[in-house]
């Protein structure tokens, strides 16, 4: 039914200059240049197709919509954040598990800084964004909770799992807002800090 599909519909050429984009990276990365120019809401579909050199049918073979082009290979790397999880010291306390984790989560490389402050303040300002992140930010509590649960030997709906999840996302949330304030500091470092105060339960002194 495909290559049927696919004599019917034709891709259309290639802009000159830009040679097709073959990646989900090239494509993140060609969005991302229409997000900054043209703002996130004006960008459509078509327009980053068009501008990568692909059909409209093959973005949607990378991404299922505009908003998880922001989101990256967020999946992946939840994939990624349950095996660090499961390499954490069986003897450890629980939330210094969770922040070394987080914080490794949360890790780019210096060369990615700017690209990853760009999508996180499209994630977090961007209203058209919102309800998409609150789907992704469910996805992340998961992850989580269900370590949580392992630890505390009961099920990840339970109270306590739920309420570590939902704390170190509010705190690794505050720790992103105050990173992009402040462009002076390092993001691994304010979220250590965060979440090294939320295990220590705010104490003051």
């Amino acid at each position: 039914m495909e290559g049927i599909e696919a004599k019917a519909v034709s891709e259309p050429s290639v802009r000159p200059g830009r040679r097709r984009s073959t990646s989900q990276h090239e494509l993140e990365a060609v969005a991302f240049e229409l997000f900054e120019r043209e703002g996130f809401d004006a960008t459509t579909v078509d327009a980053i197709a068009k501008s990568a050199g692909i059909g409209r049918r093959t973005f949607f073979r990378y991404f299922e919509s505009k908003n998880d082009v922001v989101w990256g290979s967020f999946t992946e790397q939840l994939d990624h954040m349950r095996e660090r999880f499961a390499q954490r010291p069986a003897d450890e306390p629980l939330m210094e598990s969770v922040r070394a984790v987080v914080v490794e989560f949360n890790r780019v490389d210096p060369a990615e800084v700017p690209k990853h402050r760009r999508r996180m303040e499209l994630i977090l300002r961007v209203p058209a964004l919102q309800a998409h992140s609150t789907l992704r930010y469910g996805d992340w509590r998961a992850v989580v909770a269900e370590y949580a649960a392992k630890r505390l030997g009961e099920k990840p709906a339970a109270l306590r799992p739920q309420a570590i999840a939902y704390a170190a996302l509010g705190v690794s949330l505050a720790a992103y807002e105050h990173w992009l304030a402040e462009t002076d500091l390092q993001l691994c470092d304010v979220l250590d800090e965060a979440l090294s105060e939320l295990a220590r339960g705010f104490v003051l002194g």
